[in-house]
């Protein structure tokens, strides 16, 4: 698997996506800033959290005019993989790749703690290592990572299967405590129609590891090494 991570001013969670996909592959991904363009041959692009341009404006608004966006726009429309995770879904959004947009969270107040999700759709290049409705631990930490969208676009979503993540209690069961940043019917993560592109709000990538406190992550990069294990 040939992937690539972008960063952007105030972007900082680029080596925690690094260390994820080396462990899952045996080798470094490309590393481009916001002004290059993506190489040819890429299986995979990653958009990382952190802060992108400060989270001025909107938070991933500033990120979604760079330059090396027109590529990943391209990229997608090939056909390729891009995976987006808390600012990168948030850049996602902004770029048009994913629908909705993601507000304030419902408390006002930034959020730093584990939350458990669901798998929503499994089967896909980045859960195909869970079963459908499988739950699992990860990280937040967001300001704005309250997931909106219109009726419509909701009911199609989950019509056609595209809500990837859910937010979950300890049970496994979508209740409004479990959902802490407030997000419309507790949708966690989202995948566009080809089911290539997908975006979520918490961090994954924060538990590919014992010493991380553990590996409930690494099914996500598992499921991509195994999409591409001839690439």
């Amino acid at each position: 698997m040939k992937a690539a991570i972008i960063t952007f001013p105030g972007t900082n969670r680029e080596r925690d996506i690094r260390v994820a996909l080396k462990r899952v592959t045996g080798r470094d991904p490309v590393m481009l800033f916001h002004r290059d363009a993506l190489p040819a041959g890429l299986d995979l692009v990653v958009l990382p959290g952190g802060f992108s341009y400060g989270d001025y404006l909107r938070c991933g608004a500033m990120a979604a005019q760079s330059p090396i966006m027109r590529d990943v726009r391209d990229f997608a429309a090939r056909g390729g993989h891009v995976l987006g995770v808390c600012n990168g879904f948030q850049i996602l959004i902004e770029a048009g790749l994913l629908p909705g947009g993601l507000l304030r969270n419902a408390t006002l107040r930034f959020l730093s703690m584990d939350c458990r999700m669901r798998v929503e759709r499994a089967g896909t290049a980045f859960t195909s290592r869970w079963q459908k409705g499988a739950t699992f631990r990860a990280p937040m930490a967001h300001g704005d990572g309250n997931y909106f969208a219109d009726d419509a676009t909701l009911d199609r979503l989950e019509g056609e299967g595209l809500v990837a993540f859910r937010y979950v209690d300890d049970r496994g069961e979508a209740t409004a405590a479990a959902n802490r940043n407030g997000s419309v019917r507790n949708i966690a993560g989202i995948l566009s129609p080809n089911l290539r592109v997908c975006g979520l709000m918490p961090h994954p990538e924060d538990l590919v590891d014992d010493l991380m406190g553990g590996t409930d992550g690494l099914p996500m990069f598992e499921s991509l090494a195994e999409a591409f294990a001839t690439a």
